[in-house]
């Protein structure tokens, strides 16, 4: 086997295995309703009733946050990403919807509070729904049952331990897997929000920026 071929092998075994962790992810046992479940629902009952969508994040979380709120506007939701110079006002009626896979960031947690304090809905997604800050600020929660970095160092040797012997369990790092998660995720809501929402393909391409 030439060089090459060794590293195209080795670079198909790491994606294998990266794609099979995050769809572990899925199969996980939860308390809670399937978080595609929760964000088809709310995100549906906000364009039904007109509310806007406001999305909200920290880090590589608020990245994939940026990238569902894309799609969302694709869909013709009217929907902005929090710190936007041209965000409008959360208003009653609105739904911010707001990822802390750790549980909890200071941060998050006062736009979530400013958010309800305005009358909009709040939706948390987080990989640890139990404790103050979901129940304190958010209406519904989705729950993500990934390793976030709040995992990453109670895990760290047996994540080294399982990449030593080639396992899955140890491919991804720090909050690695919630994000992957969340990006995956968010893919499978926008495809059913679609079907929902009576939104073609040829429609999504439509709302696409032309000025790139």
């Amino acid at each position: 086997m030439s060089g090459g071929d060794t590293l195209s092998s080795t670079a198909a075994a790491d994606a294998s295995a990266i794609c099979a962790q995050i769809a572990s992810v899925f199969t996980a046992p939860s308390a809670h309703p399937p978080a595609r479940s929760v964000l088809v629902s709310e995100l549906a009952a906000a364009a039904s009733r007109g509310g806007r969508v406001f999305v909200h994040g920290v880090g590589r979380e608020g990245l994939m946050m940026r990238a569902l709120c894309m799609r969302l506007a694709h869909l013709g939701l009217p929907a902005h990403c929090v710190g936007d110079v041209t965000a409008p006002p959360a208003l009653s009626g609105d739904l911010l919807v707001a990822s802390a896979g750790p549980g909890a960031f200071s941060t998050v947690d006062a736009i979530c509070g400013v958010a309800r304090g305005a009358g909009a809905r709040v939706l948390l997604l987080t990989a640890r729904p139990e404790g103050d800050f979901p129940g304190r600020q958010a209406d519904v929660v989705a729950h993500l049952p990934a390793q976030t970095m709040a995992d990453d160092e109670d895990c760290g040797a047996a994540a080294a331990a399982a990449a030593a012997q080639g396992s899955s369990q140890g491919k991804l790092p720090m909050g690695s897997l919630y994000e992957g998660a969340m990006f995956v995720l968010f893919e499978m809501v926008v495809l059913e929000l679609a079907r929902v929402l009576g939104q073609s393909p040829a429609q999504m391409r439509a709302r696409h920026t032309n000025l790139e």
